[in-house]
């Protein structure tokens, strides 16, 4: 099986379709065209509003990735040519109760019985080229929003600890639940928690593999702000309207904060690379627990929202 990621840069290869006026930002996004993406620009509010909206399992697949990869290009280039006139960036999940599964278990289970320690790094680095580059705002002077509606699990909540901030609806739930198969949380968890709560806080919360509330992650500042259940998008609007005159005061510290405690793309990537040598050790009994998360995470998928 041949699986493609994202390259490492794919600016240069970035062409804009016939037809599309880059002075007018209505029309630069309409190229915004990804399968699993929904993706909208709000003018009023200077905010690109993008939206997981996956038909399978909602995890971050080969396919999901190279659409972040191709979403983060053009968001890039078109900001930056001036087509549109972005600020903040969010992003959030169409699937009813769920924000991310995390990483495709799937995938991981074929590739460590197949005991290609290659591919687990390709997808690995795939992803961390991806949240490295949401950590630095895609090199952009915009503030960037994660918006939480439905449980992130695993690499869902890796991939939130990228964002400036996080709006969560109160009562959902994040966990890293690798530990539980005899694998730890590679792509960034332990890179990004050990900036934001120290090294033994965050090893506590990854070894513990029990799942934290919002409220809870609001009160050790890893969730900025909470919303009702239903109130999410409404609360990041007015978190929005309340900052957009701070705009580029908040934009300088989180640029400042990246410098004081910097956090390289090599740093993640040499996680990664422990991260595929421990799952390749992983026993037949670890992968038949693995399976069972699946399964567990299917049975969520077919429950009513927050059940």
């Amino acid at each position: 099986m041949s699986i493609q990621y994202p390259p490492i840069v794919r600016a240069g290869n970035h062409c804009v379709p016939p037809g599309v006026n880059d002075t007018s930002a209505n029309r630069s996004i309409a190229h915004f065209d990804y399968d699993d993406l929904d993706v909208s620009f709000d003018p009023n509010l200077e905010t690109l509003w993008t939206y997981m909206d996956q038909r399978v399992r909602p995890s971050f697949n080969p396919t999901l990735l190279a659409q972040f990869d191709q979403w983060q290009t053009d968001i890039a280039i078109a900001r930056a040519s001036g087509a549109v006139p972005l600020r903040y960036l969010v992003l959030g999940s169409r699937f009813p109760g769920v924000f991310s599964l995390g990483g495709d278990l799937d995938l991981f289970e074929a590739h460590i019985r197949a005991r290609d320690q290659a591919a687990l790094v390709r997808y690995g680095r795939a992803c961390v080229r991806i949240l490295h580059r949401n950590m630095l705002s895609l090199d952009l002077p915009i503030v960037t929003i994660a918006l939480v509606e439905g449980d992130a699990l695993g690499g869902g909540f890796e991939a939130l600890l990228s964002f400036n901030v996080v709006i969560a609806e109160r009562g959902t739930q994040f966990s890293l639940p690798e530990t539980a198969f005899g694998l730890f949380p590679g792509m960034g968890a332990h890179c990004f928690l050990s900036r934001r709560l120290g090294a033994a806080r965050a090893e506590q919360m990854i070894l513990s593999g029990r799942s934290y509330s919002a409220e809870e992650l609001y009160d050790l500042g890893i969730v900025h702000g909470l919303a009702d259940r239903g109130n999410g998008r409404a609360e990041v609007e007015r978190y929005v309207r309340q900052n957009r005159r701070r705009h580029s005061g908040h934009c300088a510290i989180y640029e400042a904060s990246r410098s004081v405690n910097p956090l390289s793309l090599g740093e993640l990537e040499a996680v990664v690379d422990l991260w595929a040598d421990a799952a390749l050790r992983l026993s037949e009994t670890d992968l038949k627990l693995m399976r069972r998360l699946v399964a567990a995470q299917t049975r969520l998928l077919n429950k009513p929202p927050h059940a």
